[in-house]
């Protein structure tokens, strides 16, 4: 299935799987458009994919919410700078911001109250005054860690907090994305390639590679 019917399963509520690439972390996230997230959305992803259940965000978005880089954060803290995570074994730098829980959840962890997080965030989009709702409207530690996009998306990093944004603009929905990776476990390891084709296929899900994204977007690799 192409790029395009991704966008318009994510235009649906449905879900996506997105793979980066073999020679970056080689794994499979399961993605919905933020905006549609339910309960039950995140119970599937918790129970059949069993990553981290993260909120991926537009970079614009991100710098008028004031976001910062967890590594950031934790470096002003006086961290030994060794425990702080630079790079990646595979080249990039870490998306991590802070992890929120919405100001109606109660513990923050259950299905409805993720869901009311990730909604939430999205709604940011079309919100005046920003950073002022954010605050009013969020708490911080919680339980649904924030992604934030690189400037550029694909042409800067093409990780999946990237490709899910984008591929979402493509939906022309809000440009921010639920993302979990899929777990394997009976190998305890990231779901390869023939069991991600195989759960695609038994729930009928488009599969998206990021060189079809990048060609879409005209990125050379």
């Amino acid at each position: 299935m192409s790029f395009l019917e991704a966008a318009d399963a994510l235009r649906r509520g449905g879900f996506v799987l997105l793979h980066d690439a073999e020679g970056r972390e080689n794994e499979f996230d399961m993605v919905a458009a933020a905006q549609f997230v339910t309960p039950g959305h995140v119970a599937t992803m918790r129970s059949q994919a069993g990553g981290l259940l993260c909120a991926a965000v537009e970079h614009g978005l991100a710098a008028r919410l004031g976001l910062p880089y967890m590594h950031n954060i934790l470096a002003g803290a006086g961290l030994p700078p060794a425990m702080i995570q630079g790079l990646a074994p595979y080249g990039d730098h870490p998306t991590f911001s802070i992890y929120v829980n919405h100001a109606s959840s109660y513990t923050g962890v259950t299905d409805k109250d993720r869901s009311r997080t990730i909604r939430e965030v999205a709604a940011l989009y079309d919100t005046d005054h920003t950073r002022e709702a954010f605050a009013r409207s969020f708490r911080t530690p919680g339980h649904v860690p924030l992604l934030m996009a690189s400037e550029g998306l694909l042409k800067a990093r093409v990780g999946h907090t990237e490709m899910s944004v984008y591929l979402a603009q493509v939906a022309g929905l809000r440009p921010v994305a639920a993302i979990c990776e899929m777990m394997d476990s009976q190998t305890h390891s990231a779901l390869d390639a023939d069991g991600a084709a195989a759960y695609a296929k038994r729930h009928g899900l488009p599969t998206v590679e990021s060189q079809e994204l990048l060609e879409h977007a005209g990125v050379e690799c």
